[in-house]
């Protein structure tokens, strides 16, 4: 889904930094949450569940339907890891930050990360 509140504190603190994007950029593959075309870089803002980041506490399989579950989230990863490829393909750097990485905690180092990475 779309302005998601991890994808919202991305979008404020880039906007905060000066930087210009563009939402959703269906020019190109997967439709990156964010791209930043001057830049030549997109970021991807994951959810920890839906997208099955590993070794994440907030990423645990559902009891019920767990099969299911495990092939549609198996199916997102292997969809994002294509999508990944035909980025860097295309010359794109691409940024994946995780919703567990905006927690409070972590929020302002992630962020100044991915200052350093743009």
């Amino acid at each position: 889904s779309r302005d998601t509140e991890p994808e919202l504190i991305v979008r404020k603190f880039l906007t905060a930094h000066g930087y210009r994007y563009r939402l959703n950029y269906a020019k190109l593959p997967g439709k990156p949450d964010i791209a930043l075309p001057k830049f030549k870089t997109v970021i991807f803002v994951h959810g920890c569940f839906w997208h099955g980041h590993k070794g994440c506490k907030y990423f645990v399989l559902p009891r019920t339907r767990p099969q299911w579950w495990k092939a549609k989230i198996e199916g997102t990863q292997k969809r994002d890891k294509r999508t990944k490829w035909l980025l860097k393909k295309m010359d794109w750097k691409v940024i994946t930050v995780w919703e567990c990485a905006l927690k409070p905690k972590k929020k302002e180092l992630t962020l100044r990360k991915l200052l350093l990475n743009l």
